[in-house]
């Protein structure tokens, strides 16, 4: 088996056993390339050109995810950009009194300390994402601050980048202002390419051509003109999916990187007990992001479980120093940071799914402040005179909704956890209050205590049997209906005491015959083929 080979099967091995035990697949990565090096597999050239590639994509995948709006929020520009100094100036006089007593690396200097300091205060995408889709809170505002959080540091990470060399521009770099004029072109083709796979070579090329080629060709920073065509693109009502299409793309390139860390060597023991001991930083990290978020205003608990998110090292910190000019960094630090990176992908898993005790224990440090002086994003729930409630407004809640409204006459309200979503449908009319089922604090207050029926349509089953277990632990009297993809996931809802179940897909084939038949004019019965609860409707 020749080289090439050996990297791509190690990689594929790797990947699956850091699945298998729920740890990000770019941890395998790292740890094949370390196995590789110690069975003495050489990198092949090809591979470091593919971790180019995964670089420039990301980059410009980070700039379609900009949203200058959320990121000019108050409690996502400033706590992560007094996160970033304060964790880098405590990383760099942490590093610098250990290089003091001679635990650090041989030739270090402030520089040096500064620049790794700077790369742990990065927090990982991959995992950061991973725990907020895990938890069901990726739209809520908690999350949505957390993902912004995560784009103003990739900016800082990229600025860095592009201006670490020194090398002054080519005169010729005023020009790049046209690309401003010129990204309406580039919106018309991304109009034009559709659904398929022009979409992602479309994507590839605007990163790799006018973003990182025509930038280079001018002197600055390749992977900064990615970013920068990212940013012109983001908007566009095609640019998130373009970025879905580009996203694969960008794993499948990232794990030349991963593996190529890995390939550079194996950590020593110094070095190993070194990366080890940067995971001290992690609580200092989540307290910090705690409660700068809770002095924005987020209730303890939104603040403490985003917190406990953000806090590990990032992939984005081993790409900075990968970067970094030459001369600045030994590559013995490279080896440190990535333990660091992957044993503190290792720790954020532990907490669990919700870590509603973390909250709990920093009652003291962070108490609970009165309504007004709450984030009005954060606030508690108020569902006035409410007969039912929806929670989880996507297709299925929204059909919901709608019989319970017009075919029953009932007051209704949804409750659902994007932002985005509720705004346009309360733009249509509907009254929907943004809130996360699952936050035991919402349920403090028993907002449901005079509803008479409660529909759970939250797309992740599990949301949906904690948020009926908060009911019956809060002495809800009412009726609760859940919907369920899955036959033996609604056996458990209706286990844990939900009085009525509808199967995803059970009344699909008589709701399209009644459709069918409407069309030829054709009478009906206009039965929704559910028994308990009708089945779902067109938005």
């Amino acid at each position: 088996m020749d080289a090439s080979a050996a990297i791509l099967v190690a990689a594929l091995v790797g990947g699956l056993a850091a699945s298998a035990v729920r740890l990000p697949p770019l941890v395998g990565f790292l740890l094949a390339g370390f196995v590789l090096r110690a069975l003495g597999v050489e990198e092949v050239p090809v591979l470091q050109t593919i971790a180019d590639l995964g670089v420039t994509v990301l980059l410009f995948g980070v700039g379609l995810k900009v949203d200058v709006r959320g990121l000019l929020r108050r409690e996502v520009w400033g706590t992560a950009t007094v996160h970033l100094v304060a964790t880098t100036v405590l990383a760099t006089a942490a590093l610098g009194v250990l290089g003091a007593v001679g635990v650090g690396l041989v030739g270090d200097e402030a520089v040096t300390w500064l620049l790794v300091g700077f790369a742990l205060s990065f927090s990982s995408t991959v995992v950061v994402v991973k725990i907020l889709e895990e938890r069901g809170i990726a739209q809520s505002v908690g999350g949505r601050t957390a993902i912004g959080v995560l784009v103003v540091q990739d900016i800082a990470a990229v600025v860095f980048l592009a201006t670490a060399e020194g090398d002054p521009p080519s005169p010729w770099a005023v020009l790049l202002l046209l690309v401003v004029p010129g990204a309406v072109l580039l919106r018309r083709v991304l109009a034009a390419v559709g659904h398929g796979e022009l979409l992602p070579l479309f994507g590839v090329v605007v990163a790799l051509v006018p973003g990182y080629a025509l930038f280079e060709a001018v002197g600055v920073k390749g992977d900064l003109g990615a970013l920068v065509m990212g940013m012109l693109i983001a908007g566009h009502r095609g640019s998130g999916e373009l970025a879905k299409s580009i996203f694969a793309l960008k794993d499948l390139l990232l794990v030349g990187f991963f593996v190529a860390i890995g390939l550079g060597g194996l950590p020593t023991v110094g070095e190993l007990a070194l990366g080890l001991g940067l995971l001290l930083l992690l609580p200092l990290k989540a307290l910090g992001f705690a409660a700068l978020l809770w002095l924005a205003g987020f209730r303890r608990r939104t603040a403490v479980l985003t917190g406990t998110a953000l806090a590990n090292f990032s992939e984005f910190g081993l790409i900075v120093l990968a970067l970094a000019p030459q001369g600045l960094l030994d590559e013995g630090w490279l080896r440190v940071v990535a333990t660091a990176v992957a044993a503190s992908m290792v720790l954020t898993s532990l907490p669990g799914r919700h870590p509603e005790y973390l909250s709990s224990a920093l009652r003291g440090l962070l108490p609970d402040r009165p309504v007004e002086r709450t984030h009005p994003e954060d606030r508690p729930l108020d569902l006035g005179p409410a007969e039912a409630v929806v929670l989880g407004m996507g297709r299925v809640g929204r059909a919901a909704y709608e019989r319970l409204a017009e075919g029953y006459g009932l007051r209704v309200v949804g409750i659902e956890a994007s932002r985005d979503r509720c705004r346009l449908l309360e733009e249509e009319g509907l009254e929907v209050r943004e809130a996360d089922a699952t936050d035991p604090e919402m349920w403090s207050d028993r907002p449901f205590h005079d509803v008479s029926l409660v529909v759970l349509a939250m797309p992740f089953h599990g949301n949906n049997l904690d948020t009926l277990d908060q009911l019956r632990a809060h002495g809800y009297a009412g009726s609760v209906a859940v919907v369920a993809q899955h036959d033996d996931d609604l056996e458990t809802a209706l286990a844990h005491g939900a009085h009525a179940g509808f199967q995803l897909y059970d009344g699909a084939g008589a709701e399209l015959a009644d459709r069918a038949a409407a069309v030829l004019r054709r009478p009906g019965t206009g039965g929704s083929g559910g028994t308990e609860q009708p089945g779902p409707q067109p938005r």
